[in-house]
């Protein structure tokens, strides 16, 4: 993630996922809003993303594509409810990052099983390292 429009792309793209259930919830824009922060994204600058609507810039790298559905998936997580729109949207957007489709469900499978709904960096790319062998 190297330049600031990639990064508010990245912001779009999970603001625009936190709403598909059709509400935001408070942990939902907390947990966006730390990574605004990670990402030097000022809270002015966060807070307009959500009236604005942006392009949506590619990502290249699949590395930063297992990322960003990661970060959706937590993001999915974090209010502590579970919606089928949300499961559906995600699964969606894995296909369209090109990703395998065996891995994105494994990954969800297991958060859903992990009592925190985190999983370890190492395991992730593991997941998706074995669908290359």
């Amino acid at each position: 993630m190297n330049t600031h429009v990639e990064k508010i792309s990245l912001l779009t793209e999970m603001i625009s996922f936190s709403i598909v259930d059709g509400r935001l919830h408070q942990r939902e824009y907390d947990f966006l809003s730390i990574v605004a922060s990670e990402l030097k994204i000022t809270k002015s600058d966060f807070d307009d993303l959500f009236h604005q609507e942006l392009p949506k810039e590619v990502i290249k790298s699949e590395f930063e594509r297992i990322q960003q559905f990661y970060r959706l998936a937590l993001l999915m997580h974090c209010d502590g409810v579970l919606h089928e729109k949300e499961e559906n949207a995600i699964r969606q957007i894995a296909i369209m990052m090109a990703l395998n489709p065996h891995a994105t469900k494994r990954i969800l499978e297991m958060m859903k099983a992990s009592p925190n709904s985190m999983i370890s960096a190492e395991l992730l790319l593991e997941v998706f390292q074995e669908q290359y062998n």
